[in-house]
């Protein structure tokens, strides 16, 4: 199934803190569970891995945010759902972000009334086969983050200089922000639907990098309870990374921003 938008906003360790139809296919006994993927130019690595995703989670549903890839990304997707109902795509005219393209996964979760939305990268870095262990969590926590700080967690060749970035970025999140985990960095995670609809996703101002620290920070204002399991974030198997050193100047700017208004008592829940 395709959508087409040009819309730019559409071991477990425990930490406290658009009206549409539903899909037709039920999953008796499994909560209704969406996968989302954000896409530019993963050719070589998406086929494979919404294969990989079905062997560990055959009831999960996919859906694939593709920015009008050139390399025919968007393409493959739609012809794999063309016989498959679980997969579903949704094209975008251009290169939006991922932020907007996460939220553009959580207001179809939202409107389609999926019980969980677990994001991930679409170049293998997030292994599927910590899928079970993630969703096991959710029996505890309203969010749970595939993380690579807790213990049993790491990176595999890693450059030493983004490594010691992501740590720092996570230090500061953690003094400022005042949530309970160790890795808020990351984008592999599961969210309770109902959890993103008491998070205030309207405040949301980052659109790059800074989204995921952002959007966490919201759920957790909101009362959502963090949990982290222990992940092996590895690199990509195709294609080249999107890091923009641009854009991660002004993430880190945001964070500055958020975390400082926090601190000062400037950034309360509405409810």
């Amino acid at each position: 199934m395709t959508f087409a938008s040009d819309d730019p906003t559409p071991g477990v360790h425990t930490h406290d803190s658009l009206a549409a139809t539903p899909t037709a296919r039920a999953h008796t006994g499994e909560p209704r569970l969406l996968v989302s993927l954000a896409t530019y130019n993963e050719a070589g690595n998406i086929a494979a891995l919404i294969a990989d995703i079905h062997k560990v989670v055959p009831h999960a549903d996919i859906l694939v945010i593709d920015d009008n890839s050139p390399d025919g990304t968007g393409h493959i997707v739609a012809a794999l759902g063309e016989t498959d109902p679980r997969i579903q795509v949704l094209h975008r005219p251009g290169k939006l972000g991922l932020g907007t393209a996460t939220l553009a996964a959580m207001k179809f979760a939202m409107a389609r009334d999926y019980d969980y939305l677990l994001n991930m990268d679409a170049d293998f870095s997030h292994p599927p086969r910590y899928l079970p262990g993630i969703l096991a969590g959710m029996s505890k926590c309203d969010v749970m983050i595939g993380s690579r700080y807790v213990r049993g967690g790491g990176t595999e060749n890693w450059p030493l200089q983004r490594r010691m970035i992501s740590q720092g970025v996570n230090m500061l999140v953690r003094l400022t922000f005042q949530m309970p985990v160790k890795d808020a960095s990351g984008a592999f995670r599961c969210y309770r639907v109902s959890t993103l609809r008491n998070a205030e996703l309207d405040r949301v101002r980052s659109r790059g990098y800074s989204f995921q620290q952002e959007v966490l920070f919201r759920c957790h204002k909101s009362g959502a309870k963090l949990g982290e399991y222990p992940i092996l974030f590895e690199n990509r198997r195709a294609g080249v990374s999107k890091v923009n050193k641009k854009e991660a100047v002004r993430s880190m700017s945001m964070i500055l921003y958020i975390g400082m208004r926090n601190v000062f008592g400037l950034e309360q829940n509405r409810g």
